[in-house]
C-alpha cells in the first residue's frame, strides 16, 4: 500500500501551507498529491503550481468535474500536465452533484453513468492522438452537417497511458468504474465495510471487462489527526461538522450519495437524523448526531501505533493507495501528521 496526500480546495487561506505540505510529502516519498475543485479553485492550475515545485510525487485531479469541461479539453489538459510534469499526472474524473452541475455549470444532471462512460471513451480516444470522431447519446464529434472535421491532439503526453480514476460512491458507479477506469477515488471509507461498499462492485466491474483487481488502484481519502489515544473522542469531534456536511447537506434529500453510503454502512437511522437536522438549518444538531464510530471508522485518529493498526486494516481490505488529509491548525501540525503517516506505514509493514 502506498500513501498519497489530498490538499483539498485551494483558496481556503492556507495556500502557502498547502504548497509546503506538498513539498514535504514529495520529500517523504508519498506517491501522489491530489487537488480538488468544486466552485472555487480549479484543480488544473493548482496541480501545475505543485508539479512545478516538486520533483518525484505524482499530481492528480480529485477531481476534474465532468460538467465543467468538454472531454476533448480534459484530454488536452491531461496531456499538457503529463508533459510539463515529466509523466507525473493522474487524471481523476467525477460527475460532481446536481446542485453544482445544474446551478454552477448549467449542465443537466441526468444519466450520470452513461455520460461518464462516453466522457471516458472520448478522453482516452483523444489522448491516443488519433483523429477524433465519436457517435454517442451525449456527444457527437464532429457535429453533423457543419464545418467541423476530425482532428487530433497535437500535444504529446509523456506516457502512452495516463492513469484514469473515477470518483465513485454508489454501487452502479463503482461497478462501472471497475470496468472502465484504472482506479477508484473513494470517500468515507471504513475498512470494516469496504468489501460490501466498494470492493465487491469494483470487482464485478473488473470481471465484466475480463480483468481482476490486480493493478487496479483503490484510492480512498482519509483524514488524519495525530494525538494521544485517550484523546481519540476529542479528535473525532473535530470532524463532526465535516461529516455532517456531507451526510446531511450534500445534494438533496432524495439524492445524497454520502447519506446513502452511511446507510449502507449500517447507520440508517443516524443518517436520516443527520440529514433532517442539517436541511432544517440545525447544523450544530446535525454534527452532534454523527455517531463517534462513523467518524472513527472513516478517519485515522490517535497515536502512530493506533494509526498503523488502522492502516493494516485498510491494506487487508484492499486499499492500494491510502490518501491522507492531515489535519492541523498550523503548518507544523499538518507536517507532523504527514510525517506520522509515513512512520505509521512503516510500522504497519504493508508498504
Amino acid at each position: 500500500m502506498q500513501l498519497g496526500i489530498n490538499l483539498g480546495y485551494w483558496g481556503g487561506g492556507m495556500d502557502a501551507d498547502n504548497l509546503a505540505v506538498a513539498r514535504e510529502a514529495d520529500r517523504l516519498g508519498y506517491a501522489v498529491c491530489w487537488a480538488a475543485e468544486a466552485y472555487g479553485s480549479d484543480a488544473a492550475t493548482v496541480l501545475t503550481w505543485v508539479a512545478a515545485q516538486t520533483e518525484r510525487i505524482d499530481v492528480g485531479s480529485a477531481i476534474f468535474q465532468i460538467p465543467a469541461r468538454q472531454p476533448a479539453m480534459t484530454a488536452m489538459t491531461a496531456a499538457t500536465l503529463d508533459s510539463l510534469s515529466g509523466g507525473r499526472f493522474r487524471l481523476g474524473l467525477g460527475v460532481s452533484g446536481p446542485q453544482v452541475s445544474e446551478g454552477w455549470y448549467g449542465v443537466k444532471f441526468d444519466k450520470p453513468l452513461a455520460r461518464t462512460r462516453e466522457y471516458v471513451e472520448i478522453v482516452r480516444k483523444a489522448m491516443t492522438r488519433e483523429r477524433l470522431s465519436y457517435q454517442g447519446e451525449h456527444w457527437t464529434l464532429p457535429l453533423p452537417d457543419g464545418p467541423g472535421k476530425p482532428i487530433k491532439l497535437t500535444v504529446h503526453p509523456q506516457r502512452e497511458h495516463i492513469p484514469l480514476y473515477i470518483a465513485a460512491i454508489g454501487p452502479k458507479n463503482l461497478e462501472q468504474t471497475g470496468e472502465i477506469a484504472d482506479g477508484a477515488l473513494l470517500i468515507f471509507p471504513s475498512a470494516d465495510h469496504l468489501e460490501e461498499t466498494a470492493i465487491r462492485p469494483l470487482r464485478a466491474g473488473r470481471e465484466k471487462a475480463g480483468r481482476t483487481l490486480d493493478g487496479f488502484d483503490v484510492c480512498p481519502t482519509v483524514p488524519l489527526a495525530l494525538g494521544e489515544d485517550q484523546d481519540v473522542a476529542a479528535l473525532a469531534d473535530t470532524f463532526r461538522p465535516y461529516t455532517a456536511l456531507y451526510v446531511g447537506g450534500m445534494g438533496s434529500r432524495k439524492q445524497n450519495f454520502y447519506n446513502q453510503l452511511a446507510r449502507r454502512m449500517g447507520y440508517e437511522k443516524e443518517a436520516a437524523e443527520i440529514q433532517d437536522k442539517y436541511l432544517s438549518g440545525d447544523k450544530e444538531g446535525a454534527a452532534a448526531a454523527v455517531p463517534h464510530d462513523l467518524i472513527d471508522q472513516t478517519t485515522l485518529l490517535g497515536s502512530v501505533d493506533r494509526i498503523a493498526d488502522r492502516m493494516r486494516a485498510y491494506a487487508a481490505a484492499g486499499v492500494t493507495t491510502l490518501t491522507l488529509a492531515p489535519a492541523g491548525f498550523t503548518l507544523d501540525e499538518r507536517i507532523a501528521a504527514l510525517r506520522a503517516g509515513t512512520e505509521a506505514l512503516e510500522r504497519a509493514g504493508v508498504a
